[in-house]
């Protein structure tokens, strides 16, 4: 906490116990800067920020009397890391930053550093929310808000974390949320098209992926995928010192060898000139990729890989490939992630080559979002599965009846899905439908606790509800 006029010249000693850019946010004693967003001023949410709590409010234009202290500058947008900084005593200076970025395998990549170096030293920050040893909490969207972030580099380092290993999207990039930040390391996954919607075309998508390696530090590290299709391109930004991660010889970690087993993946990664074999829980090939760059991450940063690898079962990963219980089903019951077009088509992959009968896909895709994508997956999904069920998935202020006829439009065989619009239906309708030895995969929102409808924000739970249905079904 401080008082106002320790943040500015002034003369008011009102006590500041936060930072708030969104009005809803407030608390007591928060103060409010009144931004500029996309398409909100948030000068208009004055009376709302002082109604919730807020003590005093940071301006850029003339707001009139307030009941509160009103502080005005040039630039509330430019303003805000800087307030941010003073306020809670520049702990981005302190946190060394790992940036995890790319189009799949974030959640992943960024969990497995944290695993590997250890959650004491290490915290997390993204879609799965903010963690380390001593806490884990919500944060509402992939890369928060700039306010929310320094606040939580803060809390980090109060609960003893020197590292924090941060998703990065490109929406963040897009709306200047980590501008000001530097990067000790930044890795990057792959880059597919997504976000179409935000960033207009894929070539201001890819701009705002490689943004992230113009914020690494000079004496820092690039960390490359160099399998991926966009590797030349990303290559063109990379601050400090460049190592890659693939298949080849050439790489500074190859992957040479690994098995993919229906419970376990086994790895042989070469490092320098070195030949490291273990075993994983970790499945699938994505995830294959997603440990190397995240060891590739950690090593360079000077830790032992001898002792790194001690940890690699130590990464379990909230909503990636998540087996439900045995409650008495002959089948498989699958909770993930998955929700771009190249994730899905690897994730079945990687179930087809389990010994399966049928994979029974349960999907929707987001309302108000990239609606050129909508096609593209259910073409994806149709042409890797063996039976689809469209549903809506976040629907927000748009008809699911129209998302999921986008969704189907590309797909010929009309035999090989069905749309049931209420996700919790669709979701009964594949436990009920499955038989002996099919899989039963659920897709696109993981462990979310949330479904945002036309008339709010409802708790809803994938797992929970296959869970239900389950118990309905089998009686257990």
């Amino acid at each position: 906490m401080k008082k106002l006029n320790e943040l500015y010249d002034c003369s008011y000693d009102t006590l500041i116990k936060g930072i708030k850019i969104n009005s809803k946010d407030c608390e007591d004693g928060d103060l409010f800067i009144c931004t500029m967003g996309v398409t909100a001023d948030r000068h208009d949410y004055i009376d709302d920020a002082i109604k919730n709590g807020a003590s005093a409010i940071v301006v850029s234009r003339d707001v009139g009397e307030k009941s509160v202290p009103i502080i005005k500058v040039e630039d509330t947008n430019k303003e805000l890391p800087l307030l941010c900084r003073r306020f809670y005593d520049n702990p981005d200076e302190e946190l060394k930053i790992i940036a995890v970025g790319g189009t799949d395998g974030k959640t992943s990549t960024a969990t497995i550093i944290q695993a590997l170096i250890g959650n004491s030293d290490c915290a997390y920050i993204g879609t799965n929310g903010r963690s380390c040893s001593k806490f884990t909490k919500d944060t509402g969207n992939t890369t928060p808000d700039t306010d929310k972030l320094y606040m939580y580099f803060r809390e980090f380092l109060d609960a003893g974390c020197k590292y924090v290993a941060m998703e990065t999207s490109s929406e963040a990039y897009f709306r200047h949320r980590l501008d000001h930040f530097k990067y000790v390391a930044g890795v990057i996954t792959n880059i597919t098209s997504e976000h179409l919607n935000i960033h207009g075309s894929f070539e201001n998508y890819l701009e705002c992926k490689c943004q992230e390696f113009e914020q690494v530090e000079e004496d820092g590290y690039s960390i490359l995928n160099k399998d991926d299709s966009h590797y030349e391109d990303v290559l063109k930004h990379t601050h400090g010192n460049v190592v890659t991660y693939g298949k080849d010889k050439d790489n500074d970690l190859w992957i040479k060898d690994y098995k993919i087993c229906p419970d376990k993946t086994d790895i042989t990664f070469v490092y320098h000139d070195k030949e490291y074999s273990f075993t994983t829980k970790l499945l699938g090939e994505f995830n294959v990729y997603n440990l190397a760059g995240a060891l590739l991450t950690v090593v360079s940063l000077g830790y032992d890989i001898d002792e790194v690898l001690k940890r690699v079962d130590d990464a379990k990963i909230n909503g990636r490939l998540d087996i439900l219980p045995d409650l008495g089903q002959n089948y498989t019951v699958m909770v993930d992630y998955a929700h771009t077009p190249n994730g899905i088509a690897n994730l079945l992959k990687f179930v087809h080559t389990l010994d399966i009968n049928r994979s029974i896909v349960v999907i929707g895709q987001a309302g108000e979002r990239d609606f050129l994508k909508r096609p593209v997956v259910g073409k994806t999904v149709c042409d890797n599965a063996s039976y689809a069920i469209f549903c809506y998935e976040d629907p927000r202020s748009e008809d699911p009846q129209k998302i999921c006829e986008d969704i189907v439009k590309d797909i010929e065989d009309k035999t090989k899905y069905e749309i049931v619009i209420d996700r919790s239906e669709a979701i009964k309708k594949a436990i009920y439908m499955a038989e002996e030895n099919d899989m039963v995969l659920i897709l696109g929102k993981g462990n979310e606790t949330y479904e945002k409808l036309k008339d709010g924000t409802i708790y809803f739970n994938d797992e929970e509800e296959a869970i239900k249905y389950l118990k309905e079904r089998f009686k257990k």
